[in-house]
Order: structure tokens, then sequence, then C-alpha cells
């Protein structure tokens, strides 16, 4: 087991790493939105949303994180992989070595279009053998705007992972198990937006895996027009599961629980618990987020999510629970698009009565709407501002 002091420089290595591999992190700011404050009732109304947007963001954007660290787009781990040239598939592109010709390298590109013509995203990894059983990764991922040639935010993750067997382009395999730790980032305008970080423990399995996990993050540049900012702590700290499909697909299910939370801008901050967890269930998490106030009570969120070549291709939830009585539901619009800001539709509702209203694409980028007309803009699966 590694201890505290290591852990910290191994990652701080990690991070110094991303900074120099996939691109700046120095981006334009985004355009549009605007934040809703017209009197204390909406201001609630608003906290309430935002909150469970998070919530579930947090969830949904934690699910792609631990999808992404296992393979290159495929089916389970090694097979129905994309070519790694750079062929389009299913809006997608990946290389081994990177474009860059990096050692121990490998860039994953997805695209608005399946022509695979307008960028969407582009990751840059970069991984590190650490021993006959652990690595690091620095990944840096750029995002695009519809129709923008330059990246309007960039990702960085520094990933530390143990107690794994490595496959092909260092991914470890997910019937062997491995243990994982991450410390993100979305960085836009140069300014570190999201700050969060992540605890995964993947159990040895064969047709399927079992799971479990834990985060907590925040937005450090706060939501101006509420004056305030945001947290979230939780995850599956009993188990989830995650099952190739016989199409190609991956499907994670999980129910997540936490809480959410708000607080003064400059108020938030993620603590590190002294020990990794290395099995299941997670008693002790390793992340919590520390100052503020809760948002309401807990809540507790079923996820359903599939991807297929390493994009979200499908997203259920049902009658989430979530804060102050209210419930969640999220529904896939298939008549669309994957890359479509129409893709995701979800519903936060109280006894019946709208809270808000949110769409996004596959990359979690998109509008969340309360039922007072206040409209925020979505970025990542996170509410940025």
């Amino acid at each position: 087991m590694r201890t505290q002091d290591a852990l910290t420089a191994t990652l701080a290595a990690a991070f110094l790493l991303a900074g120099c591999g996939g691109g700046g992190t120095s981006v334009p700011a985004l355009t549009g939105g605007n934040g809703g404050n017209n009197g204390h009732g909406n201001q609630t109304q608003a906290e309430t949303a935002v909150a469970g947007a998070n919530a579930l963001g947090s969830a949904v954007r934690n699910l792609a994180s631990y999808n992404t660290s296992i393979g290159p787009p495929a089916s389970g781990h090694q097979t129905g992989a994309l070519p790694a040239n750079g062929g389009c598939q299913n809006y997608t592109e990946f290389f081994a070595p990177d474009k860059n010709n990096d050692p121990n390298s490998t860039e994953i590109q997805y695209f608005y279009d399946q022509a695979c013509t307008q960028l969407a995203r582009d990751a840059v990894r970069l991984y590190s053998s650490t021993g006959s059983s652990s690595e690091t990764v620095a990944r840096t991922e750029n995002l695009y705007a519809l129709g923008n040639p330059s990246p309007t935010a960039a990702r960085t993750d520094a990933i530390v992972i143990s107690a794994a067997t490595f496959g092909q382009y260092g991914y470890p395999i997910p019937a062997d198990g491995f243990d994982r730790l991450s410390i993100d980032a979305l960085n836009i305008s140069g300014a570190k937006t999201i700050d969060s970080d992540e605890e995964f423990v993947m159990q040895p399995g064969v047709s399927s895996q079992a799971f479990c996990s834990d985060s907590a993050g925040f937005n450090v540049t706060g939501i101006p027009s509420l004056s305030e900012t945001f947290g979230w702590q939780g995850g599956v700290p009993v188990g989830g599961s995650r099952t190739p499909n016989s199409d190609g697909s991956v499907t994670w299910a999980a129910t997540h629980s936490g809480a959410a939370f708000k607080g003064a801008i400059g108020a938030l901050s993620i603590a590190t618990g002294a020990t990794q967890n290395t099995s299941c269930p997670i008693t002790s998490p390793r992340y919590t987020l520390s100052g503020g106030t809760q948002v309401g009570g807990a809540y507790s969120i079923p996820v359903t999510a599939t991807y297929k070549m390493g994009l979200l291709v499908s997203l259920a939830v049902t009658n989430a629970t979530l804060a102050n009585g209210n419930t969640l539901n999220v529904t896939t619009n298939t008549s669309v698009p994957p890359t479509s800001n129409l893709f995701i539709d979800g519903r936060i509702t109280n006894g019946g009565a709208a809270i808000a209203t949110f769409t996004v694409d596959a990359f979690g980028d998109g509008t969340l709407t309360t039922a007072s007309g206040a409209q925020f803009v979505i970025t990542d699966w996170h509410v940025i501002r």
C-alpha cells in the first residue's frame, strides 16, 4: 500500500506530465447562458436545480472517467477495438501512439458528425509504468464547441492505477481487477473551474465486473449570479456493475448516493483521507467535501449508462431521489444523434410540479433551465455558470 506522501508526490508528477502532454489549459471563455437571481424564491429554486444537476453530473462524469480508463473504444476490453491509425467509426478516431508520436501514448478524438470532420473532444493519454502492476496516467482532453477550431475548455486527469494487469496500450484489464485514484480539473479561460477527485475499485470478474467508488468536487469559480458555489460528495460505496454487451457496447449500472453542498465562493475544498480503499464495499471514502452547507438531504440516483466505442449512447435514470423531496428522471432521445444537445433530457420535479429541466449531448454539454426561467450552462456534466 502506498503511503500518503508517496501517493501525493506521484499524483503531482502526473499533473506535471499532463500539462506537457495534450495541449495547454489556457482557453477562451465559453459563451451563452445567464444565471438567475430574481428574488429569494427563485434563488432557492435555482439552488435546488443546480444541486440536482450536479448530483447527476458527478455520477455520469465519473462513469465516463471509469469507462475511459479501461481501454480504447472497444467491446469489453480488447475485442472490436477501433483501428489505432485514426480510422473513423461511430463519431470516433483512435491513435496509438498519439498524433504527436509520443512514447507510451494514445489519443482519442470524438466528433460532432459521423464523418469525423467536426472535432468535439481530443484526449491525449500518456502512461508510465511504476512497477509490474502499477502505472501513472496523465490525460489531457481539449473540449471544442461546434464549429470552433480552437478549444473552449480543457480537462486534466492525473491518475494512479495499482494492483492491475496491463494489456495493450497500457490499459488495465478489467477482468483482473485494479485500483485507481484520479485528481481532475476542468479549466476554462486559463482558470480552474471544476476541481474533483475520485477513487475507483474494479473487482475481478469475467462476464461482468463489480465496482465501487467515491468522489468529491466543487465549482472553484462559483456562479456569480447566485453569489455562491456548489459541490458534491458521494459515489457507489456498496457496488455497481460493468457488463460488456454482444453489440460491442458496455453498460455501467449503479446507484449513486451522496449529498450536494453550497457555500460562499471560495469556501469549499476537497478533504483527502489517509488510506486508499482497495476493496468493496467502501465504508470510509477517501474523498469528501469540506466547507459549505448541505443542500437538503441526501440523494440516491440509480444510473444506467451504455457506451459504444467510448461514446455515451444511452442514459437512463428513473425516479431518483434528490434533496428536499425532489425527484429526477432522465431519458435518452434516440431520434437525434448522440452529439445533439437534445440527446439527454432531464427533469427535476417535486410532487409533480416542475423545478427544472436540462438537455445535454453525449459529452455532457447543454443548458439547465429552472421553472422560473433562469438558465445555466452545463459543461462536461457540471453546472459552470
